[in-house]
């Protein structure tokens, strides 16, 4: 398994939007979709027009669980998406190439990546970096890891933690803390 990092840095997250600003507003849609939301790249990518378009909750049946899933949009994503879908139809996938296919993980991973790369970023990410990021920030904000398995729909907090690379950033920030 390959193993990806979140954006810790706001910073670098608004380089990132800079970059997709620049070049494709799909693409800044589909990040901060997937960061605001903690999708899976596979759950965003199976989304309609219609699963978004004038809503306040997204709803959906997420592909690897098979568990029904409803969380609501914060105003960024409702602003956005609103710009994005308002001359859509309705039965269209949300994010589809220029040939109007539904976008598949390789070009998010490939495009994603680029970017990273192009603002800076040198660790290591994937299109997990995007749920990852989500996490990081949800954690870093709330403090509630209960709240975030759940989201997750991770067995233990110890799953979550590691997931988002909290366990690491504490043992390194111990590190760094203890001096004899």
């Amino acid at each position: 398994m390959n193993f990806v990092e979140p954006i810790r840095k706001k910073t670098d997250i608004r380089k990132v939007e800079r970059f997709f600003r620049k070049r494709s507003f799909r693409d800044l849609v589909l990040f901060d979709f997937g960061i605001n939301s903690g999708l899976r790249v596979s759950d965003l990518l199976n989304l309609d027009v219609c699963d978004v378009k004038n809503k306040d909750y997204v709803s959906i049946r997420e592909l690897k669980t098979g568990k029904y899933k409803q969380f609501p949009l914060n105003r960024k994503m409702k602003k956005l998406l609103y710009r994005y879908t308002r001359h859509k139809f309705n039965q269209e996938p949300l994010f589809q190439s220029r040939w109007g296919k539904r976008l598949d993980r390789t070009y998010v991973y490939r495009s994603l990546t680029r970017a990273c790369k192009e603002v800076g970023i040198t660790y290591k990410v994937g299109t997990h970096t995007m749920r990852k990021t989500f996490g990081y920030h949800h954690y870093q904000m709330f403090k509630d890891i209960a709240i975030l398995q759940k989201i997750f729909n991770h067995k233990s907090p110890e799953t979550t933690l590691r997931y988002i690379g909290i366990n690491q950033d504490l043992i390194n920030r111990s590190y760094r803390q203890f001096v004899l």
